[in-house]
């Protein structure tokens, strides 16, 4: 275990109290986030990739008034960026709210963008193609990332490990040399990646009982795009442990508040099933290493 994220453990459990679960990889804490991270002392975490409830009615929230809703998201996000590295980035992941006869589908960011004490240094659009179906106006396909960075000269941004390979002539050269890279082009701003979707015959395969899953192929990307391997990685919103998965997958390490009891017994359940699987198959290949041999 690496000793940033041993001292980190540590010092979340002198502060914040007994976590719900642990691991050599992660460690995940029941209750409110915005009460507990105010007691942590320290800028402990390179990232934070985490989407928070967008006030819309899910059974995991209590629908605020909307000048409620972003005093409380401006305090969790003010707190939360406080406990970055110097270098660190907050990927911000929300989607559309409803206001009345202001606006049937406004999107939060417009709400929130300049409201987060951190420099803003790009929005990503998620696009998928699975949502409700509208007569009366467009079907709504995309949410939005905000990409903060704490300091605008200096940010992990991992190119290549994210690089887009489906290249239309990849075979073009200049001066006889290719012009493209061979791992593939930078990745544009917008993201279609396919959301966790519900229902017979369609369910997604990471599909858990939560209402509104973070896909792991999202946070995959930004795992791997905008953090290094060994980074300490929090999620204030944690929800059914889409970013413990991705974290354990990529060599990073995480940390995790959620408020409800039930969505953390399913993502300790899955953090469980993903050790137990990547165990088996370390110990496979040590039975085949040991076989060649």
């Amino acid at each position: 275990m690496d000793m940033d994220f041993i001292f980190t453990k540590k010092s979340l459990i002198a502060t914040v109290g007994s976590p719900y679960y642990e691991n050599d990889t992660c460690i995940l804490f029941c209750g409110d986030t915005l009460i507990m991270q105010r007691k942590i002392q320290h800028s402990l975490f390179n990232a934070i990739i985490t989407s928070p409830p967008y006030n819309i009615g899910k059974e995991y929230e209590n629908v605020k008034p909307i000048d409620d809703y972003i005093d409380w998201s401006v305090q969790w996000a003010t707190d939360a960026s406080n406990l970055l590295v110097p270098n660190g980035s907050l990927l911000l992941n929300l989607g559309y709210v409803s206001m009345g006869e202001q606006g049937r589908a406004v999107p939060l960011p417009y709400l929130l963008w300049d409201k987060i004490p951190l420099f803003l240094n790009q929005e990503i659009v998620w696009n998928y193609s699975a949502g409700v179906a509208c007569k009366n106006y467009l079907s709504p396909r995309n949410e939005k990332i905000l990409w903060y960075i704490r300091d605008s000269k200096n940010y992990t941004f991992n190119l290549d490990a994210i690089r887009d390979p489906n290249v239309k002539y990849p075979n073009s050269k200049r001066n006889g040399k290719l012009r493209v890279n061979t791992l593939g082009k930078n990745p544009s701003d917008v993201w279609e990646i396919a959301k966790v979707t519900t229902g017979q015959n369609r369910s997604s395969e990471e599909r858990t009982p939560h209402p509104c899953q973070f896909p792991t192929d999202l946070v995959d990307r930004l795992v791997l795009g905008f953090t290094n391997a060994g980074d300490i990685v929090y999620d204030p919103f944690m929800g059914s442990g889409s970013t413990f998965e991705s974290c354990i997958k990529n060599g990073r390490y995480c940390v995790g508040f959620e408020i409800k009891p039930e969505y953390c017994e399913i993502a300790k359940k899955r953090i469980q099933k993903l050790t137990h699987s990547q165990l088996s198959l370390s110990l496979e290949q040590e039975d085949l290493l040991h076989e060649s041999i």
